[in-house]
Formats: C-alpha cells, sequence, structure tokens
C-alpha cells in the first residue's frame, strides 16, 4: 500500500465494469489514492468485491472512501435534489437503506475505513416525520459501519454549515464525520465554504477538490454551475491556505464533472498538477 502523506492529493472517481481498467486510467492523473464511488446501478457481491480487490493490490492503489449514489436520484435542480437525492424520499428510503449497507460491506471487504453519500435535504423542522427518520436511519447506518470500524461521512453542500453541526448532535454517533465539499456549499447556496469548512472542521475527515459558481439569483430553485478547478467562485488558493491553518491533514480528493469524456482523464492529471503546486 503506497504511503500516505499529509493533505494527500487523491481522485474521486466511479466504479466502472472493468476495475483494472478504471484503476489505470486513475493512476494516469499521478495519484496513488481517492475515494470510489459506487453508482445505484452497479451490481454488488462476490464477483465485484473480487475484482476490486485483485486490481487495487495489483495497482498498489489505497482507497479511502466507499461513496453510495442511488438509482433515481437526479441533480437537475433544487426542487428535483429534494425530491430524489438521498434518504429523504419515502418511496425509497427502505431500499436505499439495504444498498447503504451492501456498499459498506463491499468497503469492508476491500479494506477502506469510511463511507459516505448525500442524505439529501434535511428538514430545518426536527419534529418533521422525515427529519425523525432520516436522523434514525442515519444512526442505523453509522452502527452499522461501526461494526467493520467505519466512519460514515456525510458530504456537504444541501445544508448551512449551522444546521448540518445540529443534525450531528442529534444523531450522536462518535464515528459519524463529515467530507467537505467547498464547491458544494456554493453550487446549492449554502453559505460561503471557507467559513462553513472552519465551522465544521472538528468533524471533517476527508475534503473534495472541486470548484464551482453561485445559482443564479434571477432563476429561483437552479444549481450553480461546476467549473474546472481553479476557475470558479472557491477560491482555491485560499481554501488550502484555510486547510492549513485549522490544522487538516487528510486528504484533498478531485471531484469533476465539467470535463468530455474524450479529455477527461488528461484534464484531471491537469487538476491533480495544479493542487500539488498549491499545496506545495
Amino acid at each position: 500500500m503506497p504511503a500516505v502523506k499529509d493533505l494527500e492529493i487523491g481522485l474521486f472517481f466511479w466504479a466502472e465494469p472493468d476495475a483494472r481498467a478504471t484503476l489505470a486510467n486513475v493512476l494516469k492523473t499521478g495519484v496513488t489514492s481517492g475515494q470510489l464511488a459506487i453508482d445505484g446501478t452497479v451490481k454488488l457481491g462476490a464477483e465485484t468485491t473480487a475484482a476490486w480487490k485483485a486490481a487495487l493490490a495489483e495497482a498498489d492503489f489505497h482507497l479511502f472512501t466507499v461513496f453510495a449514489a442511488y438509482e433515481g436520484e437526479n441533480y437537475a435542480d433544487i426542487p428535483t435534489v429534494e425530491r430524489t437525492v438521498g434518504f429523504i424520499p419515502t418511496a425509497t428510503r427502505a431500499a436505499r437503506e439495504v444498498r447503504t449497507r451492501e456498499v459498506i460491506e463491499l468497503g469492508a471487504a476491500l479494506g477502506v475505513k469510511s463511507f459516505g453519500c448525500h442524505v439529501g435535504y434535511i428538514p430545518h423542522d426536527t419534529s418533521h416525520p422525515d427529519y425523525i427518520d432520516v436522523r434514525d436511519m442515519v444512526r442505523r447506518i453509522a452502527d452499522y459501519a461501526a461494526t467493520f470500524g467505519m466512519t460514515y461521512c456525510l458530504e456537504t453542500g444541501q445544508e448551512p454549515a449551522a444546521q448540518l453541526l445540529e443534525f450531528f448532535k442529534d444523531v450522536d454517533r462518535s464515528n459519524v464525520k463529515i467530507n467537505f465539499d467547498p464547491a458544494n456549499m456554493i453550487l446549492y447556496g449554502s453559505g460561503e465554504p471557507i467559513e462553513a469548512f472552519k465551522l465544521l472542521r472538528p468533524h471533517v475527515i476527508s475534503v473534495h477538490g472541486k470548484d464551482g459558481d453561485w445559482p443564479d439569483a434571477n432563476k429561483p430553485g437552479s444549481l450553480g454551475t461546476e467549473r474546472p478547478l481553479g476557475e470558479g467562485s472557491v477560491n482555491i488558493p485560499k481554501f488550502f491556505a484555510a486547510l492549513k491553518e485549522t490544522g487538516y491533514t487528510g486528504p484533498i480528493c478531485i471531484e469533476s464533472g465539467v470535463h468530455g469524456e474524450a479529455q477527461r482523464w488528461e484534464a484531471l492529471k491537469k487538476d491533480v498538477e495544479l493542487l500539488k503546486s498549491i499545496r506545495g
């Protein structure tokens, strides 16, 4: 397993059908670590686990986190996210809890120490039935992850930092942590990312390298626009300064959906080089 540095630069990438080919492309970007995202359509089981275990060993690649995405999620705009993403939709809640456990089991089999996902838009009203049901579901998932010695990382963005902090207190599980995505705070209009990071810092164990611009104020319900790393409103150098100032030493995994398929891996290589130059 490769040595992991402070502020290790990694890549957030999706599990594609051929594990070896996927990792071969990831390695071309200049990273030896990252976060593996499992789409809701990926068939999980012994065959998938064996393929990824072998590919990771051959590539000498370190996984920080396994992430779950779910069938039916749609990020078209804020109302659609509210209806479809994470654990908020009641119609898919039970099935997604089962799927979540399966992804945790995959991660445990691969020796990964953290699981992550988007919970969805948490209601502000703590007496709302959806709030109570989702809080209790997060507790169950955290407890299940703990049986494998894993943390459970909530992805930031859909709530202001102060609201997420209150949710943390209510969940009350020591292995529930945060994967902080600075661009998501901007894309959802949830708050300035550096201020949010500092507030949530005690719970942050991983960070995404991502950039974006704020939603159009003239289009209520719209999401912001993801931008190439270093070209959006995050202010990546200033964000890195905040990481160092607060003593954060965990990974920064690049997540980017702005590159076309043809140039994706070459563009991600440039993103890796950019972050390494800023990190120093």
